[in-house]
């Protein structure tokens, strides 16, 4: 009922960003032909209909109706229309303002005059603005589609990590780290096989995942099950759950499985794949004669409506005495919260769950993405005195199909 309601509020909103959006249109080509102009129309308004069409029927059609990847794309067009049709109101707006302060102004100042009380005062639309609007909304939506063929795009990231208190053992140590599969969401395996190949390639002494391998539902990562256990490392291989594997945002039972038999049913294939998952504990690695506890936490968030299922100090009980700890917590949220303040001789925290927002700008010297507005660590390396968090932006991707700026990611952690 509450998705039905917010489906309405979402549709209104189309239709008056379609009529807005549409007059705007109609007076920047006022100037073309009366053939052009009624295709222009005709077609401006079939887009709208079949985006509006497609909304209804992705709010109310059960998932299985049209095919989960041809309603992921679906709902990934629609909602890429109609940001790119706000962003462009936003220009109108400013527009149609000036237009009103103008009129403002020509009707005090011009009373008196006999234009103003004889005739209504014309104000054109700035050619400019609008014009400013329709290219940055087309940009947008331009950007949003190209964004697709950039989901499988995994990129192998090297990190060099140094810290004063390293055992002499652990150095040259490599660990690749990935997080956010989201199983559920894939619909190329040969893709989805490279990016594995890319893991392996590394050699690395281990390999960590970071949480969320299903969007939902154990059986998504089925399909996937022989590509993943390919995955191996002289020191193992670890992971921990994040968010979405608890499936509590998907209704039960389904299929007759209920909500605790899925996260069973996930706990069992992680062990098939010869992941260690580690529920609040630990384990104690060795290299070269050096050890060091790999602790690893349930999901704990600081967050919005995001769960606290970890248990940090149960996890970390019985490491301190070693002088080199690492964490692994899905949600980097956590750092800040409990893990810096509580527990300050964690010395490497590695997260994942904010996917980068799939959207922003990495260049060298300026990093953004609107999850930063929520997130205060959302990507990359962070550190505050001794301490450091890496936040791995996933693997793979969920309800948008794609990315934009910040693509898939593999870490490769050398400790120095």
């Amino acid at each position: 009922m509450k998705f039905s309601g917010l489906a309405f509020v979402v549709i209104m909103i189309m239709v008056l960003l379609d009529v807005y959006t549409y007059f705007v249109i109609r007076s920047v080509s006022s100037g073309a032909s009366s053939r052009t102009k009624v295709i222009i129309s005709i077609v401006y308004w079939l887009i709208s209909f079949l985006a509006i069409t497609g909304l209804l029927l992705f709010a109310f059609t059960p998932q299985e109706f049209l095919g989960k990847k041809l309603r992921m794309y679906m709902f990934a067009l629609i909602i890429a229309l109609l940001f790119s049709k706000l962003i462009a109101s936003v220009f109108f707006l400013i527009d149609d303002l000036r237009r009103g302060i103008q009129w403002i102004f020509s009707k005090i100042f011009m009373k008196g005059s006999g234009t103003a009380g004889d005739m209504p005062v014309q104000i054109s639309r700035s050619a400019f603005l609008s014009w400013m609007g329709i290219t940055l909304g087309g940009s947008f939506l331009t950007t949003m589609l190209y964004g697709f063929s950039n989901k499988y795009n995994y990129q192998l990231k090297n990190v060099q990590l140094k810290f004063d208190n390293l055992p002499e053992g652990l150095r040259g140590m490599r660990v690749a780290f990935f997080s956010d599969v989201h199983s559920g969401s894939f619909d190329n395996k040969k893709a989805v096989a490279r990016g594995v190949e890319l893991i392996r390639a590394q050699k690395a002494d281990l390999i960590i995942f970071g949480g969320d391998l299903v969007n939902d539902m154990s059986s998504e990562i089925d399909p996937y099950m022989d590509i993943f256990s390919t995955l191996e490392a002289p020191m193992g291989v670890y992971s921990v759950l994040g968010n979405h594997d608890y499936g509590d945002y998907a209704r039960w039972p389904i299929n007759g499985v209920s909500k605790e038999e899925n996260l069973d049913i996930l706990v069992q294939r992680e062990a098939q794949l010869g992941w260690k998952l580690l529920r609040n504990e630990h384990v104690i690695l060795e290299r070269n004669g050096a050890q060091f506890p790999l602790i690893g936490v349930e999901n704990w968030s600081n967050v919005g409506h995001f769960p606290k299922y970890g248990d940090l100090p149960k996890a970390y009980r019985g490491t301190e005495a070693f002088p080199f700890k690492i964490l692994i917590s899905h949600d980097p949220s956590h750092w800040d919260a409990q893990i810096r303040p509580d527990f300050p001789d964690v010395d490497l925290t590695l997260s994942g769950h904010t996917h980068g927002f799939q959207f922003g700008v990495e260049i060298p010297g300026f990093r953004w993405s609107p999850i930063q507005y929520i997130y205060k660590e959302w990507d990359g390396l962070y550190e505050n005195g001794s301490q450091k968090l890496y936040v791995n932006p996933g693997y793979g991707f969920l309800g948008y199909p794609g990315r934009v700026g910040i693509l898939p990611e593999i870490t490769l952690f050398e400790f120095v």
